[in-house]
């Protein structure tokens, strides 16, 4: 059981270091895209969250399944508030109400 859960952790912190480094090294010009890419992955990790929060495995399940929803959420609607935000740079004057 500690193994498991040690192996577990180590994928996490792993998991973690790499996405900093990867996201660290985005070029601002794809910004929008990578956004647009990070509400997709989002929006499954809300799936898995809803299905690890419901399952009723255990207690810690159910209340990591809902801390993870909760970011994913932020995460998601963060995203689209950015893209909408940007694209509205792009419309001309008189398209704006």
């Amino acid at each position: 059981m500690i193994g498991e859960f040690l192996v577990l952790l180590y994928i996490f912190v792993l998991g973690i270091f790499v996405g900093i480094e990867v996201i660290g090294r985005v070029p601002p010009l794809l910004h929008t895209p990578l956004m647009s890419g990070s509400n997709a992955i989002s929006g499954i990790t809300i799936v898995g969250s809803l299905i690890s929060a419901g399952a009723g495995y255990s207690t810690l399940s159910s209340v990591l399944g809902f801390i993870a929803i909760v970011f994913a959420m932020i995460n998601v609607v963060g995203g689209y508030m950015v893209t909408d935000r940007m694209l509205e740079m792009f419309k001309r004057k008189e398209d704006k109400k």
